[in-house]
Formats: structure tokens, sequence, C-alpha cells
């Protein structure tokens, strides 16, 4: 388990660096409304890698202890993208949608480049 646990904090980190960057990109260029967007969508994409990590965890002790664990919460993930092009959609005036969605996809991007980095390092 220690060897899952530090990839959740590469993960982590990965996430909270490329947030850093798209605030440092809606502050200091003049594409706000793009980096807005892609802010929102990565914050969202970050909750839902959050989410699933818990829900990971707990069905690794479900399995251990021979239980029978719920669902990975797929529905709440797709709400929550939902929620996301919602919200662009609503207030189109600060959030580009294609941003969002782009945003939406970072944290599969971050997870990829995590398992690079990790199997170059073995």
């Amino acid at each position: 388990m220690p060897q899952y646990d530090s990839m959740i904090a590469r993960q982590r980190k990965g996430m909270f660096f490329v947030l850093a960057i798209f605030v440092l990109g809606w502050g200091f260029t003049s594409y706000q409304q793009v980096f807005l967007g892609l802010l929102l969508g990565s914050v969202i994409s970050f909750f839902n890698l959050r989410l699933l990590q818990r829900k990971v965890n707990k069905l690794g002790e479900a399995t251990s202890e021979n239980r029978t664990a719920r669902t990975l919460g797929t529905f709440s993930r797709f709400a929550a993208a939902g929620l996301a092009v919602l919200i662009a959609l609503r207030y189109s005036q600060y959030f580009h949608l294609i941003s969002v969605v782009i945003g939406l996809m970072t944290t599969y991007v971050v997870i990829m480049i995590e398992f690079f980095i990790s199997k170059l390092r073995d």
C-alpha cells in the first residue's frame, strides 16, 4: 500500500502544479477566458480524481476483508463533469467551453505522465 499512497501523492502534486500554471496563465496573459475554462475543468477533474482515489481505496479495503464493495462512483463523477459544462454554458462570457472540456481531461494526462515517470524509475 505504500507504493499506492506515493502514487496518489505524486498525482496530487502534479494536479496542483497544473492548476498553478493555469492560475498564472489566467493572471498574466490576455487569454483569461481560456485559462479560466481550463481552471474550472481542472478543478472538477481534480475533484473527480480525489473521489476516484477514495473509492478505490475503500474497494481495496473491502476486498482485503472479503466484503462486497459499492460502486466506484461513476455517476457522481459524470454529474460533476456535467455541472462544469453547465457552468461554462451559463457563464459563457467568463468560461471558454472547449477549454472546460480540455480541463476535464487534465487528470488523465497527469496520470499518464506519472505512470511513464514511475516506469522510467523502475
